[in-house]
């Protein structure tokens, strides 16, 4: 099934949304919101799962589904953790640095601990104080658990996965050197992030989920023009279960918690750094990656950051082109 939330106080209306994102119905009357959903899925997922057959059956009153009436599915959690799971991205800003990729990097995730009192909207504007600090998209895949119990293992974790959505993680990239310097890690450099208007149980994803991962192309429109088209799939070396795993080793993780993937990356043809869609590649998924190549290739980077008035567009759509999750199109604003 699809769910989503549309703006309605703090932490919006939960509503069923149609296969197709034309039409939704409400089920506050099963929960009010997707936090409340989750809290209790055992009970309140089959509800869920039987009026968004009514929907398809056309069998209880709906009404059309307009992406821009979003919020975030859940527009506050719990917890936000965002990993490194496409190591190929670490590596490359590393090599730009002229700093070596310390091989534990292969094995043991990065990870951070995002704010996550509150998202943007996937149509809300990205407000930016400053173009100096760098505004960069970085489009993601990202997960929402259930309860994942402290230490658990792989399986546990696959068995957690409630919902699979695409994030654009926004970072302010000129902001971020400082922050690490300072050996705390994000915090000024990780403003609010934005997600799909639409989040997706594994089941109705078809093919495109293995139970590990999300295979699909990541869509990314940079001012109307293709910047990426990344497959989820490949080169993704650390799987959500890993992530989440990972995440609850010394902390259970309440349900509500979402996991990020990290920037979606993909290697070029040879093995070596990707190459942009203009020069026959799969592009890129955040402009921070592509100016690392610059730097790799030419020296120095030569593409800017977004600037006020810039669009961004993320989406992913499925074998028969159609969206999987809704359209992430957001617009830097000041």
């Amino acid at each position: 099934m699809k769910l989503a939330s549309l703006k309605h106080g703090r932490d919006g209306r939960l509503v069923v949304v149609s296969r197709d994102l034309t039409r939704c119905a409400d089920a506050s009357h099963i929960a009010p919101t997707l936090q409340a959903a989750l809290d209790n899925w055992k009970r309140h997922a089959p509800r869920l799962e039987m009026l968004a057959e009514e929907v398809e059956l056309g069998s209880v009153p709906a009404e059309r589904f307009h992406e821009k009436d979003c919020a975030s599915p859940l527009p506050r959690a719990f917890q936000w953790a965002d990993g490194s799971a496409y190591v190929n991205h670490v590596q490359l800003v590393r090599k730009a640095r002229g700093v070596e990729l310390p091989a534990t990097f292969w094995t043991d995730p990065l990870m951070y601990q995002g704010g996550s009192d509150g998202f943007l909207g996937p149509r809300d504007p990205i407000p930016l104080g400053n173009e100096d600090w760098g505004c960069d998209l970085e489009g993601e895949v990202a997960v929402i658990t259930g309860d994942v119990r402290i230490g658990a293992g792989h399986d546990e974790a696959q068995r957690a996965v409630r919902l699979v959505m695409l994030a654009n993680d926004v970072s302010l990239r000129n902001l971020i050197p400082e922050e690490l310097g300072k050996g705390f890690g994000f915090f000024h450099s990780k403003p609010a992030s934005a997600f799909s208007p639409v989040a997706v149980t594994p089941d109705e994803l078809d093919g495109m989920w293995d139970g590990v991962r999300l295979n699909g192309t990541l869509t990314v429109r940079v001012n109307g023009q293709p910047f990426g088209k990344a497959n989820t799939r490949v080169d993704m070396t650390f799987d959500f279960p890993t992530l989440i795993a990972h995440a609850a080793r010394t902390r259970a993780l309440s349900a509500g918690t979402i996991v990020g993937s990290g920037t979606v990356s993909n290697r070029g043809e040879d093995g070596g750094p990707g190459k942009s869609i203009a020069e026959g590649g799969v592009g890129y998924s955040c402009i921070a990656e592509l100016r690392m190549i610059e730097t790799i290739t030419r020296g120095s980077p030569s593409t800017g950051f977004l600037r006020r008035g810039d669009r961004v567009e993320i989406e992913m759509l499925d074998d028969k082109g159609r969206s999987v999750f809704g359209r992430i199109d957001q617009v830097v604003g000041g």
